[in-house]
């Protein structure tokens, strides 16, 4: 048990280094792609049916091709890639895949609805070098909505929490065609109980739009961020959510197809996957001009969109371009759900080197330096 723990800190302290690598590399150039999400395989074992990313008859992409489209990834410069579906573990070889990701130094992230999950898969995950597992659960039992539910999954998350050197993360889901409610909540006590992180996502319609919450949700949508998560974590930036579920659009610029890339089972890159079709452009001819006109491109979706990935890499942007009023949105949001909330001494000398400080800059580059950022 001590050798595990041991093992355990140490996978998570290199976790830690590519990724402060990964942040740092994102506020030196706004011109690379920080997320990829790509789809081995667009078959799926469930149905749900709210969702429009899965069939049930696709082949996987040929090994070799999904190795060849991780390399191109990595000559543009990608920092995290993410493979989803479909279900990405049904593709025989997706431990192939994500070693290849990580041999380019890239940070490897699965999403999956956790069916496949055996003790010997989650070994085999841990071999290949996956960094971040996340499962979205929708409720506690099956409905004819989702099968994506707390107690038939329960004994996967817990080989998971026993077993799994990767991190894992339980996305619980709120909206209106998401039967009770409450469900959302018993699914984030219960990955906080087993030592994941949990987070919260709005259900969007087919083209990555709003569906507005009810007051009930709105309550419960607070009550689960109440329940805290690290200061650095995407989560702690839920100012898009926060306008959504008030049914308020946001004013943002959305950088899908540069910093975010969507790469489909036919290796097209898309702006998202709500949003197929655009630009449509094969990954391998997939040049530095169409990152640039992707970044620069306004998206008449970008209003009500819910599409958190997305968000995701635009909140670094924003942190890039002013870190000051970034962080201090972060702060005022965690009072608002804890007033007696205060930054921790790390936070505080952190951005005092790199903020406020009269030497931020000569830390930068220190910084730069040692995490090696040419």
């Amino acid at each position: 048990m001590k050798f595990n723990l041991l093992r355990r800190n140490k996978l998570r302290a290199g976790r830690l280094l590519r990724e402060a690598r990964m942040f740092a590399r994102a506020m030196k150039s706004p011109a690379h792609p920080i997320l990829a999400q790509i789809v081995p395989t667009r078959r799926c074992n469930l149905s749900c049916s709210y969702c429009n990313e899965y069939d049930d008859s696709s082949a996987p992409v040929e090994t070799s091709e999904m190795l060849q489209r991780i390399d191109t990834l990595a000559a543009l410069g990608t920092t995290i890639i993410t493979a989803s579906g479909g279900e990405p573990l049904l593709h025989p070889d997706l431990e192939k895949i994500i070693h290849r990701i990580r041999s380019h130094g890239i940070i490897a992230t699965v999403i999956t609805n956790g069916y496949p999950l055996t003790l010997k898969r989650i070994r085999s995950l841990n071999r290949a070098g996956l960094d971040y597992l996340q499962i979205s659960i929708d409720n506690l039992n099956p409905d004819g909505s989702s099968k994506k539910s707390l107690n038939v999954l329960d004994p996967k998350l817990r080989l998971l929490a026993e077993n799994a050197d990767f991190q894992v993360t339980i996305n619980a889901v709120m909206g209106n065609g998401i039967g009770n409610p409450g469900d959302a909540l018993s699914v984030a006590r219960r990955a906080h109980e087993l030592g994941f992180t949990a987070t919260v996502g709005i259900l969007h319609d087919h083209d990555g739009q709003l569906q507005p919450l009810d007051e009930e949700r709105k309550g419960i949508y607070e009550e689960i961020l109440r329940m805290g998560s690290p200061i650095f974590s995407f989560a702690q930036y839920g100012r898009f959510q926060k306008n959504l579920v008030q049914g308020l659009p946001n004013r943002w610029h959305c950088r899908a197809g540069c910093r975010y890339l969507y790469i489909c089972e036919d290796g097209l890159v898309h702006r998202c996957s709500q949003q197929r079709g655009i630009p449509g452009v094969a990954l391998g001819s997939y040049s530095r001009e169409d990152l640039d006109r992707e970044s620069h491109a306004v998206k008449p979706c970008s209003e009500f969109c819910t599409v958190s990935c997305v968000h995701q890499t635009a909140m670094l942007d924003s942190f890039r371009e002013n870190p000051g009023a970034v962080l201090a949105q972060i702060m005022d949001s965690r009072k608002e759900l804890d007033p007696d909330f205060e930054p921790s001494r790390l936070v505080k000398l952190l951005a005092r080197l790199f903020l406020t400080g009269r030497n931020r800059k000569l830390f930068s580059r220190i910084a730069l330096r040692i995490l090696k950022i040419s």
